[in-house]
């Protein structure tokens, strides 16, 4: 009878102490960060065409090929994707997914969208998943592209893919007026020399039909001389720098080289412009399969980086796409795994080269011979394709201004340029004038 009593006592002392158990994880909260019952899912918010806005019949390719690697490597945990939201609705899309409480537990980030949405508290830090995980190496990644997801010294999110800036020349134009490739470090003033030198009426008719540039703006002018317009949050624009006037000055003198004949891109496509600047992914964009198109195909081309101005650099910026995780997800562990997997795993990094137009943020990827191949195979051209300077370009590429309001705001920057250009007036008072135009209209759309 003692022991029937005793082995009583010990089971009823192991209720009690599970029902215990169970009192204090309720209290605690923490059950709430498992799964459902039999619900072991993972969400990810994708958009449905190309973060390029090109034609592209690919869109889901590299992330079904990254969930299936990763499903089987984790049994039991299954991965969803919304589908057929397109990049024109997405922001609207999230920004109610995140209002209901029902936003996934991944998803990708427009650039535009990034600092709104750390602000906010929408992303979760992920600066503690980095820094626990030992097979995690930023260094793996272009720095410029790493910090692109980075707001307040914290890290919100990884880069996905990118685009940098460079000029395209036409070589042919070059190599017919004995003129040299541009070297990396040229500067504005061997850039103006260039398209001084090729402007000329070549048939005869008494009219110009070729050109030195078409496409090059205040954005690229600015990047390159320096030219910090905004401050980080976008509540004051500096419109007023000496590196502003340099550059301001400087278009004026490139713009008179055409002023009597308005250069269009069709001109450059037609092979009768030496430069123009491009994003990296436009010219992906025109392989000749899918569009059946090769654009360039009546001239030779390279790629050099942008011309520097007296107070800057030979660089551009970088737009990239983010990959962030919810700052309510219930599944950090495996959101953590399969972002890692999008953004650090070589051979899914490697796809973008295959099935999207921008560059991987892996150097060891967008540096790889297999890289340089799938280029050239897409392109059907070799004398363009320098990956040292494509490399280059990523990795010393400036962080575009984000903010709400943004691509409005540079409309008027816009405005502001096109009139001090276009105008009789002394540079400097006006420069004065627009600045504080513009910052009266930041002021008045609530930034």
């Amino acid at each position: 009878m003692v022991g029937i009593r005793e082995d009583r006592n010990i089971i009823l002392g192991s209720i009690c102490g599970i029902l215990l158990l169970i009192v204090c994880l309720i209290y605690s909260g923490i059950y709430k960060e498992w799964p459902e019952s039999g619900s072991r899912k993972l969400t990810i918010g994708v958009f449905s065409d190309s973060y390029w806005e090109v034609q592209n019949g690919y869109s889901y390719r590299i992330l079904e090929d990254a969930i299936r690697i990763f499903e089987k490597q984790n049994p039991g945990i299954q991965v969803d994707y919304v589908s057929g939201v397109l990049k024109a609705d997405y922001t609207e899309w999230l920004s109610e997914q995140i209002l209901s409480e029902e936003a996934p537990d991944l998803f990708f980030v427009l650039a535009e969208d990034f600092n709104d949405l750390a602000e906010i508290g929408a992303l979760k830090d992920i600066t503690s998943l980095i820094e626990k995980d030992k097979t995690f190496n930023s260094d793996d990644f272009y720095s410029s592209a790493y910090k692109y997801g980075r707001y307040d010294k914290i890290q919100y999110s990884l880069p996905y893919e990118c685009a940098p800036k460079l000029m395209f020349v036409n070589k042919s134009i070059l190599d017919k007026e004995g003129i040299a490739i541009p070297n990396e470090e040229w500067t504005w003033e061997d850039f103006y020399d260039i398209c001084k030198a090729v402007t000329k009426d070549t048939d005869g008719n008494g009219v110009a039909d070729q050109f030195g540039v078409v496409g090059y703006t205040w954005r690229e002018a600015f990047e390159s001389n320096g030219v910090k317009l905004f401050n980080r949050r976008g509540t004051e624009c500096r419109l007023t720098g000496s590196n502003v006037e340099d550059a301001l000055v400087f278009l004026e003198k490139i713009s008179e080289l055409e002023s009597e004949y308005d250069v269009t891109t069709h001109d450059f496509d037609l092979g009768n412009v030496v430069f123009q600047p491009m994003p990296f992914s436009e010219y992906r964009a025109y392989k000749p399969y899918p569009l059946s198109i090769k654009k360039y195909s009546g001239f030779e081309w390279e790629c050099v980086p942008m011309p520097k101005g007296p107070a800057g650099d030979n660089i551009s910026t970088l737009d990239t796409l983010l990959l962030a995780m919810n700052a309510n997800t219930k599944n950090t562990e495996y959101a953590w795994e399969f972002m890692k997997m999008l953004t650090c795993d070589t051979h899914i990094q490697s796809e973008i080269f295959d099935y999207s137009e921008g560059v991987s943020v892996l150097k060891d990827v967008t540096e790889s011979d297999r890289t340089l191949q799938s280029l050239i195979e897409s392109s059907g051209n070799t004398g363009g394709l320098n990956q040292e300077i494509l490399s280059n370009a990523v990795e010393n590429a400036v962080v575009a201004p984000r903010f709400r309001n943004y691509s409005q705001t540079t409309a008027e920057v816009e405005k502001a340029v096109d009139s001090i250009i276009g105008g009789n007036s002394n540079i400097s008072m006006e420069q004065i004038i627009w600045n504080r135009e513009i910052n009266k209209y930041l002021k008045a759309n609530g930034r």
